[in-house]
């Protein structure tokens, strides 16, 4: 799933677009004449930081638009990311701003979920109703093997049991990364 630099180039743009337009009560960005991955139906993250401070992350796995309109709207989102609605991107804060771009692979179920790739697989764990999920590079980030990177995930993202991912109910799923910045 290797995106041309181009496209890289053009998903990180629109990224942004969409945040500033976000941030400043803008419109946001049209995708005009979409070509080639922008097409696809892909899932997507935008994470936005400050200095190595996250201040939004916010994606989908089941996306219902082209991967160009999907990121646009993640990337909207992710400017008004719920974790930080008393501490919201300002636009002051804009040209500090670094914005990445993930685009994800179909996710894959696991009945092995302790045979995960550290810094390859991402995970989504589902449960009860309740999900939640990590993007690859955050097993490495944190220095965490493959159990801690799902207990991580099911009691810190998703609200469940640390052990939640080992119960025959829970469903564990394994997606990879393309992640870039410009």
């Amino acid at each position: 799933m290797s995106l041309s630099a181009e496209e890289r180039a053009q998903l990180v743009s629109l990224a942004r677009q969409a945040v500033e337009a976000e941030v400043r009560g803008q419109p946001a960005p049209r995708v005009e004449h979409p070509t080639g991955v922008l097409c696809e139906r892909r899932g997507c993250f935008v994470t936005l930081t400050n200095r190595r401070r996250l201040r939004g992350c916010i994606g989908t796995f089941h996306p219902h638009l082209p991967l160009g309109e999907q990121v646009v709207e993640m990337g909207s989102a992710a400017a008004r990311d719920p974790r930080f609605v008393f501490d919201a991107v300002t636009p002051t804060e804009l040209p500090q701003l670094k914005i990445e771009v993930s685009v994800l692979s179909p996710l894959a179920e696991t009945n092995e979920p302790e045979k995960l790739r550290i810094g390859v697989d991402g995970i989504y764990v589902v449960s009860g109703g309740w999900s939640g999920c990590f993007l690859p590079e955050v097993a490495t980030d944190m220095g965490w093997d493959a159990e801690t990177f799902l207990s991580e995930c099911c009691a810190g993202k998703a609200g469940l049991p640390r052990d939640a991912w080992k119960n025959p109910g829970a469903k564990v799923y394994l997606f990879t990364s393309e992640k870039f910045d410009h």
